[in-house]
């Protein structure tokens, strides 16, 4: 009887902890467009072939130092093909309220290089498209938390992992992660 019980308490752990991955892809990240901060509407085909680690960011958030680390994170791989895109939202209420002040932000204080959003919500009936998508492919655990929530995008456009707000850029995870995809 201990067994049997001891036996039931992992399997519902094992589902308690595992991520809910569906890999329903009818559509991948790169059939998909957004609007840069500078009021650019790109299509992400443009990021085809590429790794991308997608993050909602938010100026106010006390994540909001992680700027650094994934401006570190882009400088060192996107001459392989890797590209960090940040997603600038309130949905967490910690955002500026347009986008003239999250890009002189980001520029002053982190020199932020790479490729930047307008502001979209990420959760929730009014997230942007991106992120409805990557719900309904990848389940739960693609939907943000929190500020700088990761979704990492493989070559092919679907989604390879999710990271937290507490995982940092530069965290052995993540590094070693983006190297298996960049090879």
């Amino acid at each position: 009887m201990y067994k049997r019980s001891k036996l039931l308490l992992l399997v519902v752990l094992m589902i308690f902890f595992s991520k809910n991955t569906y890999g329903n892809y009818d559509k991948k990240f790169y059939d998909h467009s957004i609007t840069t901060l500078d009021g650019k509407e790109i299509s992400l085909k443009k990021y085809d072939n590429n790794v991308v680690l997608l993050v909602n960011t938010a100026s106010y958030c006390g994540f909001t130092n992680q700027y650094n680390d994934l401006q570190k994170l882009h400088d060192k791989f996107s001459d392989k093909d890797f590209i960090v895109l940040g997603v600038p939202s309130n949905s967490f209420n910690q955002e500026m309220d347009n986008e003239k002040d999250i890009k002189n932000f980001c520029e002053v204080n982190f020199n932020i290089t790479f490729p930047m959003t307008e502001i979209y919500d990420v959760k929730g009936e009014n997230a942007h498209q991106i992120y409805k998508w990557a719900k309904d492919t990848y389940g739960k655990s693609a939907v943000p938390k929190w500020n700088f929530h990761k979704i990492l995008i493989n070559k092919t456009g679907e989604i390879e992992d999710t990271y937290s707000s507490f995982t940092k850029p530069h965290s052995n995870k993540i590094l070693k992660k983006i190297e298996s995809l960049l090879k």
